[in-house]
C-alpha cells in the first residue's frame, strides 16, 4: 500500500515522497497563493506505471487558475481577490465580468467603453429566430439554450479563431451580451409572446428583465429594486471556481473546439439538477410543504435517515459553514418581498418560515445546515413572477462571464493540453470469440 510523506526542503518548493512496490517517487509540491498545496503526479504513470484513482475529482486540482478562490471551511469566496459580499454591495454586474476576464476592476473611461462595448453586442442575428420557432412550445427553456447558444458559431464566424487574442475577446464580449437576449427569447417563446429587442439606453440587467417582462402593447418600465437585486444574483452566480459545468467548458475548450460550442457543452452539464436546477428544486419542495401547518410534519421527516425526504437549499457541497452569497441574498430577498408587498403569498410564507426553524434548530445548526444561495435566489425569483423552469436559465445568464473568463484563462495558458482522465478498468480480461453456434 502506497504511503506518502511531505518533505520540508531548504528551497520554497516542498516535495512528497510515494513509496510503492518498494520504490520511493520524488513528487514536487507547489503551494498557491491560498489554499491547500497541490503534489505534482503528472510524472506518475511514466515513473511508476499507476494512475490515481479520485471519483468526482475531489482532492485532484485539474488546472492553475487566478479567477476565483473559495475556502469552504471558512466561507470565503472572492473574485480576483476581492470579498463577494463587497462586491455584490458596491459593484454591478458588468463592472464584475470585466474583473472576471481581465483581472481588474475598470476606472471610469475604462468602465465607459466596456458596457458600451457589451451592450453594442446585445441584439441577436435575425435568422435566430427561425431557430427557436423549430422547437415545440412546450420546451423547456434550457434545451432551446443549449441549442442557441451552440448555433452562434454558425453565425459569427470572424470570432471562432481561438489562437487569435482579437477573436477571443470577440467571442467572450459576444456571448456576455447575447445571453441575456437569448434567455429571454427562450422565456418569451415558451408563453407565446413576440420577443422584445435589446434597447441601447438600459443598463445590462434592466435590459434582460425589460426584454423578459415587457411586451409590444405598453410601455414597461423596469423596477429599479428588482433590477438591483438580480443584478446581484448575477455577480453572485458569475463564477465558483472549478465546478461541474466550468470543467466542462474547459475540457470541452482543451480539444480546440469552438468557444460558443464549448459554452453550450457548459449549459447542457448546468442544466442537471444536481448543479444548477437546486433553487427550482427548493420551489418544488415549497409546493410539496404545500402550507406553513405542514412544516413540523415535513422536519420530522428531513430528521428521519429512513424517509428519504431531503432539505432542498440548505447546506452545501463547498460550504461547510455559512454560504457567503447567502448572507447577500438573505437581506436582498427581504427588500424584493417588501417591495412586492408579497405578505400573503403562501410559498413564501412557507419558506420564510422554514428558515427561521433551520436556524433556531440545534439539529440543522450542528450539521452547519444553513440556508445557501439556491435557497434565497429561489425565493426572489418566485417573488418577481418567474416561473421555476426559468431558473437554471438565469444561473446560465450569470456564470456565462464565469465560462468565458476560466476559457480565456485556459487558451492563454501555455501549459494547457487536451483534458484526458484515465479510467480503473473493471471489465472482462481477454476472452476467445465462439462463433453462435457455440455460446450458451
Amino acid at each position: 500500500m502506497a504511503a506518502v510523506e511531505k518533505i520540508q526542503t531548504a528551497s520554497p518548493k516542498q516535495t512528497a515522497i510515494l513509496s510503492i512496490d518498494g520504490k520511493n517517487v520524488i513528487l514536487p509540491v507547489y503551494a498557491g497563493s491560498e489554499g491547500p498545496s497541490v503534489i505534482d503526479i503528472s510524472k506518475l504513470y511514466n515513473e511508476t506505471g499507476y494512475f490515481t484513482y479520485d471519483p468526482g475529482f475531489m482532492s485532484t486540482a485539474s488546472c492553475e487558475s487566478k479567477i476565483t478562490y473559495i475556502d469552504g471551511d471558512k466561507g470565503i469566496l472572492r473574485y480576483r481577490g476581492y470579498d463577494i459580499d463587497v462586491l455584490a454591495e458596491k459593484s454591478d454586474f458588468l463592472e464584475v465580468s470585466h474583473l472576471l476576464l481581465y483581472g481588474e476592476l475598470p476606472n471610469v473611461k475604462q468602465k465607459q467603453e466596456y458596457n458600451r462595448t457589451i451592450t453594442l453586442h446585445t441584439m441577436v442575428h435575425e435568422q435566430l429566430q427561425f431557430l427557436f420557432r423549430g422547437f415545440p412550445r412546450s420546451s423547456h427553456p434550457m434545451a432551446i439554450l443549449v441549442g442557441a447558444v451552440a448555433s452562434l458559431s454558425a453565425f459569427y464566424h470572424d470570432s471562432l479563431d481561438i489562437h487569435v487574442p482579437e477573436q477571443r475577446d470577440l467571442a467572450s464580449w459576444r456571448m456576455i451580451a447575447k445571453m441575456p437576449t437569448l434567455a429571454a427569447m427562450a422565456y418569451k417563446y415558451s408563453i407565446g409572446q413576440p420577443f422584445i429587442y435589446p434597447q441601447n439606453d438600459m443598463g445590462f440587467t434592466e435590459n434582460f428583465l425589460h426584454m423578459m417582462f415587457a411586451t409590444p402593447c405598453e410601455k414597461y418600465k423596469v423596477n429599479p429594486v428588482l433590477a438591483r437585486a438580480m443584478d446581484k444574483i448575477l455577480i453572485l452566480h458569475a463564477d465558483h471556481e472549478q465546478n461541474a459545468s466550468t470543467s466542462t467548458v474547459r475540457l470541452a475548450g482543451s480539444s480546440g473546439a469552438n468557444p460558443f460550442a464549448c459554452i453550450g457543452a457548459g449549459i447542457a452539464s448546468l442544466w442537471g439538477p444536481a448543479h444548477g436546477g437546486a433553487n427550482e428544486a427548493v420551489i418544488n419542495m415549497l409546493r410539496e410543504i404545500g402550507d406553513v401547518r405542514h412544516i413540523p410534519e415535513f422536519i420530522r421527516k428531513v430528521k428521519d435517515k429512513n424517509s428519504g425526504v431531503r432539505l432542498m437549499g440548505f447546506g452545501h457541497r463547498v460550504y461547510k459553514n455559512y454560504d457567503p452569497r447567502a448572507k447577500v441574498l438573505n437581506k436582498t430577498c427581504m427588500e424584493v418581498l417588501n417591495e412586492l408587498s408579497f405578505g400573503n403569498e403562501p410559498l413564501l410564507n412557507i419558506a420564510v418560515e422554514l428558515e427561521r426553524i433551520a436556524l433556531s434548530d440545534e439539529y440543522f445548526i450542528e450539521r452547519k445546515l444553513y440556508p445557501n444561495v439556491d435557497f434565497y435566489s429561489g425565493i426572489i425569483y418566485r417573488a418577481m413572477g418567474i416561473p421555476s423552469k426559468m431558473f437554471t436559465v438565469l444561473f446560465a445568464v450569470a456564470r456565462t462571464v464565469g465560462w468565458v473568463a476560466q476559457w480565456k484563462e485556459m487558451m492563454e495558458d501555455p501549459k494547457t493540453k487536451i483534458g484526458r482522465p484515465r479510467q480503473m478498468f473493471l471489465g472482462s480480461e481477454p476472452r476467445t470469440f465462439a462463433s453462435i453456434e457455440k455460446r450458451t
